[in-house]
C-alpha cells in the first residue's frame, strides 16, 4: 500500500512537471528563400582533351601557370603520323607542277610534230584533189593522200588533246599533295594541345610518357578572376527562380561568413538523373580568395517583409492551424515562410498565447 502511494505521488509530480511549451507571435521583417547547393567554377573553366592518340613527349607548362588562348599546354607523338607527314612531304614534291614541267614540254614537241605533219599531208591532200578534178593521176593516189591527211588531223588533234589531259592530270596531282600535305601539317598542329582561354592551368593529370586518347583529360584550366557559382535548384522550385534574383552564399572555407551573389543563368533543361536545374549565379560581394570546385550552400531570396507578424512554424499544425493557451484551435491565413518562422496575415494578434502542438 505505501508503494502504491509513493507510486501515484511520482505520478502527480511528472504530470505536473510536463507543461506545453507557449510562445507568442512577434513582429519582424521575414525572408522567403529556396535552398541550393552547388559547387564553383571559374569563368571559361574546362576540361582540356587531346584530339589525336599518343604519348605526351612534353609538359609545356606547370599547374598555376598563365595561359593565353593558343599557349601550347602539351605536346604528344605519334610515329605513325610522322611517318604520314614525311611520306605526304615526298609526294607533294613529287607531283609538283613545276617539277613535271618537262612532261609537258615533251608533249608540246609532239604538237610541234604532229602539227607539221599536219600541214605537209593537208597540203599534198588539197593538190592531189585538184589534179583529180583535172582528171590527172588515179584514184589510188587520191586515196592515199586523203588517207595520209585525216590521219595526220586526228593525230595532231589527239596529240593536243592528250597535252590538255596530261596538264590537268599534273595540275590535279600537284594540287593534291599540296592538299594533303596541308592536311598533315594540320594534324601535327593536333599533336600540340593548345589553351582554349585565358587563364591558368589549375590542374595536370598526366606525365611525360603515359599514353592519352581523346577520351583523356589532360587539364583543367579557368580564369582565376572571375568566378560562377552552380546551383542545383530542385525542379519543384524551378518557376520561382528569375534572373537577377539576389543569393546568399555560405562556404566551410569561410566559418560564419554569408556573401551575395544574383542569379545570372537559368538552363533551360532539367538534369534527368537528379531531377535538379542548373542555375548560375555571379559574386556582387565575393570572399577575398577562392578555388575551383570547393562546394557551397546557397539561398536565392524570392520575397522580403518588413515589420510583419511572425510566429515559430513548429507551432503550426497542417500550416493553417494554431492552437491557443486556452485550448481553442484557430485558423490563421500564412504568408512567407522561411526554415524557422512564418507570417501570419490574419487569423491571429500579438496578444494571442499559443501552444506548441504535441
Amino acid at each position: 500500500m505505501k508503494y502504491i502511494v509513493l507510486l501515484s505521488i511520482g505520478i502527480l509530480v511528472f504530470s505536473c512537471g510536463e507543461k506545453q511549451e507557449t510562445n507568442l507571435p512577434t513582429v519582424g521583417p521575414i525572408t522567403e528563400s529556396i535552398y541550393a547547393s552547388g559547387v564553383l567554377k571559374t569563368a571559361d573553366q574546362y576540361q582540356a582533351y587531346v584530339t589525336v592518340n599518343g604519348i605526351i613527349s612534353q609538359l609545356l607548362v606547370n599547374e598555376g601557370d598563365s595561359v593565353h588562348v593558343g599557349s601550347p599546354l602539351v605536346a604528344i607523338t605519334n610515329e605513325t603520323q610522322r611517318f604520314a607527314a614525311e611520306n605526304a612531304s615526298l609526294a607533294a614534291n613529287f607531283n609538283d607542277f613545276s617539277a613535271n614541267s618537262g612532261k609537258l614540254d615533251e608533249a608540246k614537241l609532239v604538237i610541234e610534230t604532229a602539227k607539221s605533219k599536219f600541214r605537209l599531208d593537208s597540203a599534198l591532200y588539197y593538190r592531189q584533189r585538184s589534179l583529180w578534178e583535172q582528171q590527172i593521176g588515179t584514184k589510188v593516189d587520191f586515196e592515199m593522200k586523203e588517207l595520209a591527211f585525216q590521219t595526220a588531223k586526228s593525230n595532231y588533234l589527239s596529240a593536243i588533246q592528250r597535252f590538255r589531259d596530261l596538264k590537268r592530270s599534273l595540275e590535279f596531282s600537284s594540287s593534291q599533295s599540296k592538299k594533303n600535305l596541308q592536311i598533315s601539317a594540320h594534324q601535327a598542329q593536333d599533336f600540340i594541345l593548345r589553351s582554349k582561354t585565358n587563364g591558368i592551368v589549375y590542374s595536370i593529370s598526366k606525365s611525360i610518357g603515359e599514353i592519352v586518347s581523346p577520351q583523356t583529360p589532360i587539364a583543367v584550366i579557368g580564369n582565376y578572376q572571375d568566378f560562377i557559382l552552380e546551383l542545383q535548384v530542385d525542379e519543384n522550385d524551378i518557376l520561382r527562380v528569375q534572373n537577377g534574383q539576389k543569393v546568399i552564399v555560405t562556404l566551410d572555407s569561410y566559418k560564419n561568413q554569408a556573401f551575395e551573389a544574383k542569379v545570372s543563368k537559368i538552363s533551360e533543361i532539367m538534369n534527368e538523373r537528379s531531377k535538379t536545374f542548373l542555375v548560375e549565379a555571379k559574386f556582387t560581394k565575393a570572399p577575398p580568395k577562392l578555388f575551383p570546385n570547393i562546394t557551397f550552400e546557397a539561398n536565392i531570396l524570392l520575397n522580403r517583409k518588413e515589420n510583419v507578424l511572425l510566429i515559430p512554424r513548429n507551432f503550426l499544425k497542417q500550416d493553417s492551424i494554431v492552437t491557443l493557451a486556452s485550448g481553442e484551435e484557430r485558423i490563421v491565413k500564412v504568408g512567407l515562410k522561411d526554415f524557422q518562422k512564418a507570417e501570419i496575415l490574419s487569423g491571429l494578434k500579438a496578444t494571442d498565447e499559443m501552444v506548441k502542438p504535441k
